[in-house]
């Protein structure tokens, strides 16, 4: 057996790259005492020693880059053009439409005509990618065809989360003017959703007449708009953006419980909870984030103190802890008697932002649950019950939530556990929502029926995580962004 080559590190490359510099130094001295000033032939004898110590540092460098990250590189190319194979088959077969039905090959849009979902939401994947040719096509469809001049009744979260936030960072990452012109006219068409009695915001709003509609909604609609109205408001020096995204935030915040926690849904009219069970999941998630990444974009003080107050109550009540594993299952705000011992796909979201606000204890023991549950049939349920890993909800809907925790672990760590984590991951996803026509999700992870549904979400989070997780560490400025729920990177240019 051959023995293993020696990787230099970085101290041992950078004192060989200097002894040989002395040595050419040395080399160039004694030419100049023998023979003078520099004579054309040792002139060129000192410039090819050094070009043969720029060549050794090369060499050198090269020789250092690991197995893993050889793999990474090869994953990320992998990731790139699995991503290629939905986005080419969107414009093949939905191009102009929200949303690809990837099984019978159709367009899908959301409210019966097309507010352009899907390259909205995919356009700063494409710029990531640096997928030049596809960015300059897709910003030319948004310009040219998207209006929101239109008589429908829009679900303000949604259309906040996806549109709002896809156009900010598609303005900032292509110095388009044109998309931060379409974000300021959506965000004046979304703002008559918050004139409620309490300034909690109705789920749907009409974009031509501002009427509202459906007062009960839940924390996460109702507290998940401060990052792209907060953007928008920085951006366009108009605070009723901010004023309006924050106050919402901040009245949910008020009417948690004497424990500290949140309810599952809410009148905006009357204040009142409609329904008090607690947890991380859909609903609330991402209530809980925006108040970390609002202080982490902002530095808004208020949103970090709602964070620190809220995170206890959390781990007190809905933090189900074990010796060998960590679940968050669900409470009642009131009493915090436990209600249910389920977790699910739109949990995972929550290592991320244990990471992201500095447990990494507790964010990596989440994770090893969240891994469990995509491991019982290869890939993650909507639901389980952990306590006895009976899969309550079997669908996959291409949810990037458990990737995106995968990222941000590494990202903190750099443990190499992480990327083989999402390799494996990697693989099954590609190994089960493959479809001859993009990705489609699943109805039944069990069973693995495939389902008629590629969301923008898929193009815009879930292969952009995947491709962040593998990609080299320059391929985005981790500390100078703040993704959105939508994975959306927003930058602090104020």
């Amino acid at each position: 057996m051959s023995p293993k080559p020696i990787r230099a590190s970085p101290a041992t490359r950078t004192h060989l790259i200097n002894r040989e510099w002395v040595r050419c130094w040395r080399f160039g001295a004694a030419a100049r005492r023998e023979e003078g000033e520099y004579p054309s032939y040792t002139r060129r004898l000192f410039v090819f020693g050094i070009w043969l110590v720029i060549l050794a540092a090369f060499a050198v460098q090269g020789c250092s880059r690991s197995p893993e990250d050889e793999q990474a590189r090869r994953l990320a190319k992998r990731v790139k053009t699995e991503f290629l194979h939905a986005w080419q088959n969107y414009e093949r077969y939905a191009w102009g439409h929200d949303a690809l039905r990837p099984l019978s090959k159709t367009p899908h849009d959301w409210y019966g005509q097309s507010l352009l979902m899907t390259p909205v939401d995919a356009l700063d994947t494409l710029v990531l990618m640096n997928l030049d040719a596809d960015v300059a096509k897709t910003k030319k469809l948004i310009v040219r065809d998207l209006s929101f001049d239109r008589d429908i009744y829009v679900k303000n979260f949604e259309i906040t989360i996806r549109l709002l936030g896809g156009l900010l960072s598609g303005y900032q990452l292509t110095n388009d003017k044109r998309l931060l012109q379409l974000a300021e006219d959506l965000g004046d068409r979304l703002l008559p959703a918050f004139n409620s009695p309490t300034g909690l915001p109705y789920v749907y709003v009409n974009l031509r007449t501002g009427q509202v509609r459906d007062p009960v909604t839940n924390p996460a609609e109702t507290g998940t708009l401060l990052l792209e109205f907060g953007t928008l408001s920085k951006l366009t020096g108009r605070p009723e953006f901010y004023d309006k995204a924050k106050r919402a935030l901040v009245e949910t915040y008020r009417r948690r419980s004497p424990l500290g926690l949140v309810g599952q849904s809410i009148n905006v009219e009357t204040g009142a909870w409609t329904d008090t069970d607690s947890h991380i999941s859909g609903g609330i998630d991402s209530y809980y984030e925006y108040l970390w990444k609002c202080w982490l974009l902002f530095g808004d003080l208020e949103c970090r103190n709602m964070w620190n107050a809220s995170i206890p109550a959390i781990n007190k009540y809905l933090a189900d802890d074990t010796a060998s594993e960590l679940w968050y299952g669900h409470a009642d705000m009131q009493t915090g008697a436990r209600t249910e011992t389920t977790y699910g796909a739109l949990d995972a979201f929550f290592p991320a932002l244990l990471a992201l606000s500095g447990d990494l204890g507790r964010a990596r023991r989440l994770q090893a649950s969240s891994f469990k549950m995509w491991n019982l049939h290869g890939i993650e349920p909507e639901i389980l019950d952990y306590k006895t890993m009976r899969v309550i909800s079997g669908a996959y809907h291409l949810r990037p939530e458990i990737i995106e925790s995968t990222y941000y672990l590494y990202h903190f760590t750099g443990d190499p556990h992480y990327r083989r984590m999402g390799e494996r991951l990697f693989n099954d996803f590609v190994k089960y929502c493959r479809a001859d026509a993009g990705y489609a999700a699943l109805a039944d992870v069990v069973t693995k029926e495939k389902r008629n549904e590629m969301e923008s979400f898929a193009l815009a989070e879930t292969f952009k995580y995947f491709y962040l997780l593998f990609a080299p560490v320059r391929t985005l400025d981790f500390d100078k962004i703040v993704f959105n729920t939508e994975a959306h990177q927003l930058k602090r240019t104020w």
